[in-house]
């Protein structure tokens, strides 16, 4: 057993995107005048670990049986870690460990339907869906594969944490899922760029080959510009402490990432700075929002 090809299989680098979305469904819990309990809460970040390794580990065994991962040119940040073609006796592992981890995140769903009710199981079978089916069909249906990311990061892993923290839903969690929805599916719309020849050639269709380059920056600059409006907005409306101006911040990375799209095109994995920029931004803007509520609420 190769204990190193499953850790890059896992992508492990990525998956801090999953506590930064996690903390944002916690500091809506804080602010709603909620003790966070600790157990709780541990479960909700293991589960949302395991799901995001779910859905790594099950895209790179399908990338890797599908050849995929012959024909990419691999980035830092996109065309998949590698790891199969370099061991390839290590398939099944690898889908092993994507099958076993999205077990563990259905077994901790299953205690929260026990311990709350069936509340959550919308988001938990959506979860399950978007696991299960994002490399072997979502990627076949550019909008449906635009959304994906940030429905996965954002609305279910903001909102089902709150949830779980509370026991009921709170108007706060919607709202500010949002905003990691429009990044995160920024970050995998960026993250295609290189590799569009290369999906298409094993019958993926995402936004970038239905639709171009051209579009797909104009879609990013629109997720962009959502993404800060909606912090404007809620602060406006006293939803979001004024302190929240700070998650603005990162979204001048997102605007850099732009320009490089602009620049280069489905080129800009050769140039990973700006890939590199566009991860920050997903991560640091709940991070700064999350810290906002906590303390400025």
């Amino acid at each position: 057993m190769d204990i190193k090809t499953l850790i890059q299989s896992a992508r492990v680098p990525f998956l801090i995107l999953t506590p930064a979305c996690v903390f944002l469904g916690v500091s809506t819990a804080v602010a709603n005048q909620t003790n966070i309990d600790l157990f709780i809460l541990s479960l909700a970040l293991f589960g949302a670990l395991f799901a995001h390794i779910s859905v790594n580990t099950l895209n790179e065994y399908f990338d890797f049986k599908s050849g995929l991962d012959f024909i990419t040119m691999r980035t830092p940040f996109s065309g998949g870690s590698g790891a199969l073609p370099s061991k390839p006796e290590m398939g099944n592992a690898v889908l092993i460990l994507g099958i076993a981890s999205l077990i563990a995140t259905f077994m901790i769903g299953i205690f929260f339907i026990w311990q709350y009710g069936l509340g959550i199981v919308p988001l938990g079978v959506t979860g399950v869906i978007l696991i299960i089916a994002y490399t072997k069909w979502i990627n076949k249906y550019p909008y449906l594969c635009l959304i994906a990311p940030g429905m996965g990061f954002g609305f279910l892993m903001v909102v089902g944490t709150q949830y779980v923290l509370e026991g009921q839903y709170a108007p706060l969690s919607w709202l500010v899922a949002a905003i990691p929805f429009f990044l995160v599916n920024n970050l995998l719309l960026l993250n295609q760029y290189p590799d569009i020849q290369a999906d298409a050639n094993v019958g993926r269709n995402h936004y970038p080959i239905a639709y171009g380059i051209k579009r797909s920056n104009i879609m990013y600059g629109v997720f962009v510009l959502a993404a800060a409006a909606s912090i404007v907005i809620y602060i406006l409306v006293n939803y979001l402490p004024m302190l929240s101006l700070i998650a603005l911040l990162p979204l001048l990375l997102a605007f850099f990432s732009l320009s490089g799209a602009v620049k280069y095109g489905k080129n800009i994995g050769r140039h990973p700075q700006y890939l590199a920029t566009n991860v920050a931004a997903s991560i640091l803007t709940p991070l700064l929002l999350g810290i906002s509520l906590i303390y400025g609420s």
